[in-house]
């Protein structure tokens, strides 16, 4: 057994997201978004820290480790939880963050998400796009949007992603799990064959480059489902960051192709709760509309805003009412809601005085 599989399970027995190694520095845990100290262990030594993620890695991945001074893969523990390890160099020395994959899918039902994130498994075609910062919980809600698509319909089902994060059992769907590096060398090429796989929807873990992005709006112009991810914030910066990705001579074919292929946007952000003993989500939802394919045409993305504004019978909500909505239900503390607001000024008021 790795030695690094003890500090694993105390991760996974500590309700902890998150574990963060460094040369020099005691093993610590993210639990609710703090970072606390492993009990019983010491600051660990580069050497040792290096031998200890040796143990863990295969001989590709640690060779790359050695060539690039960077390296992701996925790691699993019978019993425990699949875990996503970065391998990396910081200024002491050897480092690494392993996120923890929780074996079992949590339902859409059972995450307790806006029931308009719900009808995104029910679309037939087109891009869906789920942003967010790093460890806002992305993964986790597009992995049980999968779930439901692999409980009500007979699909295949392609995920691309680097490393493979959540593995989904085949249930009415058949699905296919694909990892960057081992099974495919790229996001692009494994988006761009599985149009030739007879795909009904494509999960792509990260839209990191145009290629994959180009990639992505033409599988959903060709009838797929498409699901990505971006680190953008809010809806209207997500269709801006698409357009950007491209030089100013193809932008205005990228608004074209995304104005009929964009189907949903969701920002998700997670926030303490107000009691401290976990998180919520908040988010932020565009839905296609009539009128959201002209904004996008012309370039018009500030008044995407008021798109949401208008489409709140059909469950679009602004982030900043998702977090005005928590914090009256007293989920979340004003704070909170006030350092994640864009509108500062409707929280400050409610923000008790230190």
């Amino acid at each position: 057994m790795a030695r690094l599989d003890e500090l694993l399970r105390y991760l996974k027995d500590h309700g902890g997201s998150d574990l963060h190694l460094a040369a020099g520095l005691e093993p610590r845990i993210r639990v609710h978004g703090g970072l606390d100290p492993v009990e019983g262990w010491e600051a660990l030594a580069h050497e040792q820290l290096l031998a200890l993620m040796e143990e863990l890695a295969s001989e590709r991945h640690w060779t790359e480790y050695r060539d690039t001074r960077d390296c992701d893969f996925a790691y699993g523990l019978e019993g425990v939880a699949r875990f996503r390890a970065n391998y990396f160099v910081q200024e002491r020395g050897a480092g690494a963050v392993f996120r923890i994959i929780p074996e079992k899918i949590v339902p859409l039902e059972d995450l307790n998400l806006p029931p308009a994130i719900e009808k995104l498994a029910h679309l037939e075609q087109g891009l869906v796009v789920v942003t967010g910062p790093t460890g806002s919980g992305k993964s986790t809600t597009l992995a049980a949007i999968v779930d439901k698509i692999n409980r009500a319909y007979a699909k295949h089902i392609v995920t691309i992603e680097d490393p493979v994060e959540f593995v989904h059992q085949n249930k009415e769907s058949v699905l296919s799990h694909r990892e960057v590096g081992e099974h495919s060398k790229g996001f692009a090429p494994a988006l761009r064959a599985a149009v030739r796989q007879d795909a009904d929807v494509v999960l792509v873990g990260e839209m990191r480059d145009r290629e994959t992005i180009s990639m992505a709006i033409t599988a959903a112009e060709m009838g797929l489902l498409v699901f990505g991810t971006l680190h953008t914030a809010g809806a209207a910066k997500t269709v801006d960051r698409i357009i950007d990705a491209f030089p100013a001579s193809e932008q205005g074919m990228v608004r074209l192709s995304l104005s009929e292929s964009l189907a949903g946007v969701v920002s998700q952000l997670l926030l303490p709760t107000a009691d401290g003993k976990g998180r919520v989500a908040a988010n932020e939802i565009l839905l296609r509309t009539s009128g959201l394919p002209n904004l996008i045409r012309e370039g018009n993305t500030p008044m995407i805003g008021s798109v949401i504004q208008s489409g709140k019978a059909q469950g679009m909500q602004a982030m900043d009412d998702a977090l005005f909505a928590l914090l009256l239900s007293e989920r979340i503390t004003a704070r909170d809601a006030y350092m994640k607001a864009s509108d500062k000024a409707r929280f400050e008021a409610l923000v008790p005085d230190e």
